[in-house]
């Protein structure tokens, strides 16, 4: 049985979107998409650990959330906090544009924590939901001390909370040693761009990272889809490959596209994608395909609202969210 450690932070969300009838929508999100899409998944042999941390005010609600998936392996990987568990309110200025505003929080994870946690993995996910879930000095740690392949959506690592809980887009201090951390590092544009921000042309910047450490990089285009660079060398994801080539080969590139969706709500969407194209190159499917995959799944949630019941909507048992 493969066993795949789930790594963020379950927030409590009030989505405002200003055409919307019943607006506000509160919900589960964060790593919840990423949960609810690795359970609509067919289980095969693979089961999720949930490396997670929830406040005491809302963990009741968190697990029963939690107790609904039936992929979860266990949850005694979870940690119930005594603060206020992280919230997040979002106002769309547009389809896809949005303001942030993050209130309460748990504390980072340590590497004491993590190592029994994740002891027994065959694969880690990491999703960075407020930027908080560990620092640099941590992720070095997880990166020598495990042995399976590591994937992170970067997500808030290029956000900084001001004093009122709004979230800004900054670049990322120490970029190269947070990326070496990784196998394979998931951005939107905007990410990317931040990345970026002291090195010019983004995609150059996309074409350089990758290499010895950071085998595959993608970038969730929206509507458009997603793109991706990678050395020819990076599939299929093995820990044993890192860093014993001598000579890089040039990289590779390409882009899948999604087929055009009308309205919908995009929250959580790149979580949605990140998990089924991880879970799909971890059971050997193809890159473009599994891309595919990912952009089927992540157009299909913009119809749902929240991670309740969102894996049995992407499953198609249930019509709408």
């Amino acid at each position: 049985m493969r066993i795949v450690g789930v790594l963020g932070t379950m927030v409590w969300d009030t989505i405002w979107r200003g055409s919307d009838v019943g607006s506000p929508v509160e919900e589960w999100g964060g790593i919840s998409y990423a949960l609810a899409a690795a359970d609509a998944l067919s289980p095969g042999k693979t089961r999720i650990r949930p490396l997670v941390k929830l406040g005491n005010d809302l963990a009741e609600r968190g697990f029963r959330f939690l107790r609904e998936l039936s992929v979860l392996e266990t949850d005694e990987s979870i940690v119930v906090i005594d603060s206020p568990n992280p919230r997040v309110e979002l106002h769309y200025t547009g389809p896809e544009r949005r303001t942030e505003r993050l209130t309460g929080g748990v504390p980072e994870w340590t590497w004491e924590e993590l190592e029994p946690r994740v002891a027994g993995c065959d694969a880690l996910y990491v999703n960075f939901i407020t930027g908080c879930e560990f620092g640099l000095e941590v992720a070095r740690q997880v990166r020598h001390g495990f042995d399976g392949p590591i994937y992170v959506d970067i997500h808030s690592l290029t956000l900084t909370t001001g004093p009122r809980g709004e979230r800004l887009r900054c670049s990322l201090d120490r970029w190269s040693e947070w990326l070496s951390c990784f196998d394979v590092v998931q951005v939107n544009q905007d990410e990317l761009a931040a990345l970026a921000a002291y090195r010019g042309d983004p995609w150059a910047f996309a074409a350089d990272v990758v290499g010895r450490e950071t085998r595959l990089l993608f970038v969730t285009l929206g509507a458009e889809g997603a793109a991706y660079v990678m050395v020819p060398e990076a599939l299929p994801l093995e820990r044993a490959k890192r860093g014993r080539l001598e000579k890089l080969a040039a990289v590779r590139t390409g882009r899948v596209a999604a087929e055009p969706v009308e309205g919908g709500d995009p929250t959580g969407c790149g979580d949605v994608w990140g998990m089924t194209v991880y879970r799909s190159l971890l059971d050997g499917i193809e890159l473009e395909e599994a891309m595919g995959r990912a952009n089927a799944a992540a157009s299909r949630s913009a119809a749902h609202r929240g991670a309740s019941g969102l894996n049995r909507f992407l499953r198609g048992e249930i019509d709408c969210g």
